[in-house]
């Protein structure tokens, strides 16, 4: 098997589209070498605990210029036939117990389970991902311990670690996600097609 990093913030439109994107071509070459490992990027690593609210954030961020920044991905989002329900979401919160989730599923096999139900829940439910009910529903549903994913929570358990991994993937170059690392030495940067994932993969297939 080959590494397939991935460097990812929940909260970023055009992680939930590269992974989309990613998902398609694996489906595509079943036979694929990859084993995938989800890794922490805050966006906003200066976020509030409890987050601000999504229009105070959205004008901050990006001023008068929100058709610019976001027909992009609406657009691009539009050609996988993925819904994003952007209206829907009222809050951006701090990812840094959603970063910890991702971890703790990791240990049990269910890292890629908890990603998508991260993104599906901020960009079709418009859920706070930030809000401790939303974790222990999201880890209920992909099958972890609600009681204990509840007491982790709780204690602020691996959030040092998050910050940690957050600080190590800057130091590294990275300056914004998401971001692919083939084999622990090829980057590639942003929301690539399918078809680039499966001209990777059938060129991987080639080599002796």
């Amino acid at each position: 098997m080959i590494n397939l990093e991935i460097y990812s913030d929940p909260v970023c439109p055009w992680c939930y589209i590269g992974k989309v994107a990613l998902e398609r071509a694996l489906e595509a070459r079943p036979n694929h070498p990859f084993a995938v490992t989800w890794h922490p990027f805050m966006l906003n690593p200066d976020m509030p605990a409890e987050g601000m609210d999504r229009q105070e954030y959205l004008e901050l961020k990006f001023g008068a210029d929100l058709v610019g920044a976001y027909g992009p991905i609406v657009k691009r989002a539009e050609s996988l036939g993925l819904d994003l329900n952007l209206p829907a979401i009222t809050r951006q919160p701090n990812t840094l117990a959603a970063h910890a989730l991702i971890h703790w599923a990791g240990l049990e096999g269910k890292q890629n389970a908890a990603v998508s139900n991260l993104f599906r829940a901020y960009f079709k439910d418009g859920k706070d991902i930030g809000a401790r009910d939303v974790l222990l529903e999201i880890a209920s549903k992909i099958g972890m311990d609600a009681d204990l994913t509840a007491r982790l929570l709780d204690a602020g358990a691996d959030r040092d670690a998050v910050i940690k991994a957050d600080r190590t993937a800057r130091a590294r170059g990275i300056q914004g996600v998401p971001f692919f690392v083939v084999a622990g030495q090829h980057a590639v940067p942003g929301a690539q097609t399918s078809e680039l994932w499966m001209q990777v993969i059938d060129e991987l297939a080639e080599q002796p």
